[in-house]
């Protein structure tokens, strides 16, 4: 196939729209399924990219959840604890521990699941049946990987009437070393960002503390690939595999810490007892779960725990979880990893990431506060890594 036509491009409006290759080569995919637009296809190239370097970069099976051409999470295939198996609602699924790559797409999957509402999956390994009886029973938009067993396949086609979206990409394609886009009608042409990201990349350590355990060093390294692939400016926070908290677009590096504390901090309280142990009626989709658990912890559009609201989605008034106990569970958490794609240009930054239980930070430095950063560093006992490489994406 050398080229395929799209349904329109980023919106409506905007025909024709097709995908092709420039040279007049074949194009390195097929799809086995469905009719993919041309955010999906944004999507389904960026995120195989980053789940293609982070096996690479680690050797472990990686899965990444994206959704408007940022991850919402990425994962690498570590076993879940039963807690967590039960915060991402897999723990009846039979069989998980046996496939990594499923636990991987548990994790990533079920890290942000408001936002993942409606994703696009990247799988760097061969779908298996696991991974794919997962996939079903999600909202999602389509996937990429490079390749599917049989059975596994059959499962997936199932998904939307017959219209999920599947593509097969080769997993040897290599692209040309020099990109271009336009923009205005004006053409910019660059060299791809081939920057490797490893552990080889983590020896400036600046703090007092120089001590990063081997846990810490994956954990940056998922966080530094993820940002490598999410819309500038941005932060990410990382921790047990898996990227927890992603901060994307926005203007000041402040309130992308904010952003992606903020959803570490759900993503941790998912975890309480009190969530847990929710009394959910047995007729409450997973999509409503999810926006409920939200409203329980975050107190956002409604209280979910008041009089003649409770009764449409519980068997019984649950207790609130208070802003006290929420905040006891936050304190103890500790050795989260975070990785910005731009310096930190002020202490507040750090302060922020501390309430998430931040211990490890990658940024490039270069910044003329930099000391001011790392005293602020030193106080809480953090170790950070300047890379000297900026991961702007755009």
């Amino acid at each position: 196939m050398k080229e395929f036509q799209l349904k329109y491009g980023c919106n409506p409006n905007q025909k024709p729209s097709k995908i092709y290759m420039q040279n007049g080569e074949e194009l390195p995919i097929e799809i086995l399924s469905g009719r993919p637009g041309y955010i999906n296809f944004l999507d389904a190239f960026n995120s195989w990219q980053l789940v293609k370097e982070l096996k690479a970069a680690l050797g472990l099976p990686a899965v990444t959840s994206f959704k408007h051409v940022s991850p919402t999470s990425a994962a690498v295939g570590i076993k879940l604890s039963d807690t967590l198996k039960r915060a991402c609602f897999v723990d009846d699924i039979e069989g998980l521990d046996d496939s990594p790559l499923a636990c991987a797409y548990a994790r990533a999957r079920g890290t942000d699941r408001m936002c993942s509402f409606g994703d696009w999956v990247a799988l760097s390994d061969v779908c298996d049946v696991t991974t794919a009886k997962l996939i079903k029973r999600e909202v999602s938009d389509g996937i990429i990987a490079p390749g599917y067993e049989p059975e596994a396949l059959e499962i997936l086609k199932s998904k939307r009437n017959g219209n999920y979206n599947i593509v097969k990409i080769d997993e040897n394609y290599v692209p040309a070393p020099i990109e271009t886009k336009q923009v205005f009608g004006i053409t910019f042409e660059q060299g791809r960002n081939n920057f490797e990201i490893n552990e080889a990349l983590l020896q400036n350590i600046v703090t007092k503390n120089k001590d990063i355990p081997k846990e810490g060093i994956r954990d940056l390294i998922i966080a530094l690939i993820t940002l490598k692939y999410t819309q500038s400016n941005s932060v990410c926070y990382a921790v047990d595999g898996q990227a927890i908290g992603v901060g994307a677009g926005q203007q000041s590096r402040i309130h992308c810490t904010r952003l992606a504390g903020d959803k570490a901090d759900t993503w941790f309280l998912r975890q309480h007892e009190k969530v847990l142990s929710l009394p959910f009626k047995p007729t409450l989709g997973r999509p409503d779960r999810d926006n409920v658990i939200d409203g329980y912890i975050n107190k956002n559009e409604e209280d979910v725990c008041a009089e003649g609201v409770w009764q449409n989605y519980f068997t019984e008034r649950p207790e609130p979880l208070t802003d006290e106990e929420a905040r006891e569970y936050l304190a103890k958490i500790d050795g989260v990893a975070l990785g910005s794609d731009a310096f930190f240009p002020f202490s507040d930054n750090i302060e922020r990431a501390k309430k998430s239980g931040v211990k490890y930070i990658a940024e490039p430095g270069g910044s003329i506060r930099d000391d001011a950063v790392i005293d602020c560093a030193d106080k809480y006992g953090m170790a950070i890594c300047f890379t000297g490489m900026r991961l702007f994406h755009h």
